[in-house]
């Protein structure tokens, strides 16, 4: 199992053998082995060469639920159509989905023309330095806000992301099943560099990303964990096609005439609307749906 999983890695030559690793490390152990990775295989990505909260706050939602690889490419591009919060605030919404074009779930999106509109508005253009602040804006959530806090001001705050969980994991729940994010949470505060948190938490999404393929996935015994249903033929699929299709038309329109420009039926079609609604993304006043922005 190993040797196959290691075949498909960059990194199999590490310097470390996996055969090798100590599992329930005690923490300087721990702490020792992910800087040691780190300096021999810390991976060179863009985003990390910056401390502007902008540009962390885009990567980090883009990161939310996209491979890295992919980011790599359309990171660049996004960040030159729009620079800073009042560029993408003052953008048009079929502007912001081009540029989004290829990173899926669209509502990612539109949820930061939204929040470079309240930033600019509220806050004079710059992003909080406060944790719950940032947790109250659209498409951010608790995780990302500590990253950012983490990563743009330095400031140590226990988070959790899939790379993250997987190194606690692996290391400190051997044996356990159903781990909880709270357990996890517990390690993530008492092994964290409270002197330099951006570097530490790279560290440790890096030696993640090795473990993916050189373990069997250790998130499959994180109570949290589900797999991934078909984006094909999905809701998830049909939610970013409505959001594209109103940003291009930039008018109101008839749920029939979603539905048969979509080619979905009616009543499925409703279901996803209302929870596009629900959640403040579009508008339906009379029979005709807009973007609520």
């Amino acid at each position: 199992m190993f040797s196959s999983l290691a075949r498909k890695c960059k990194h199999a030559s590490v310097c470390i053998s996996l055969t090798r690793l100590k599992i329930n490390p005690s923490r300087a152990q721990f702490r020792r082995l992910i800087k040691v990775y780190y300096r021999a295989h810390g991976r060179d990505l863009t985003w990390r060469c910056t401390r502007d909260p902008y540009k962390i706050l885009i990567s980090e939602v883009m990161l939310q639920q996209t491979q890295v690889e992919r980011v790599r490419m359309k990171y660049p591009e996004f960040i030159a159509r729009f620079p800073n919060f009042r560029a993408l605030a003052a953008a048009s919404l079929s502007d912001v989905f081009a540029a989004w074009q290829g990173m899926g779930y669209n509502r990612r999106a539109l949820a930061l023309k939204r929040l470079a509109q309240i930033v600019v508005e509220r806050y004079g253009g710059v992003l909080p330095k406060d944790p719950k602040i940032l947790d109250s804006l659209p498409g951010i959530g608790w995780a990302t806000a500590c990253a950012i806090m983490a990563f743009a001001y330095g400031q140590p705050f226990p988070f959790i992301e899939t790379n993250i969980r997987r190194v606690f994991i692996h290391f400190f729940f051997p044996r356990t099943r159903k781990v909880s994010d709270a357990q996890i949470l517990v390690q993530v505060a008492a092994t964290l560099d409270m002197r330099n948190p951006r570097e530490w938490y790279y560290a440790l999404m890096d030696y993640g990303s090795y473990l993916a393929c050189t373990v069997p996935n250790p998130n499959r015994r994180a109570s949290q964990y589900r797999r991934q249903s078909r984006f094909e033929g999905s809701e998830r699929q049909l939610r970013g096609r409505i959001l594209a299709f109103l940003a291009k038309r930039g008018i109101a329109v008839r749920i029939d005439t979603l539905a048969r420009t979509l080619g979905g039926s009616r009543r499925r079609i409703k279901k996803v609307l209302d929870t596009l609604v629900k959640e403040g993304f579009i508008i339906i006043r009379s029979n005709r749906i807009s973007l609520s922005l």
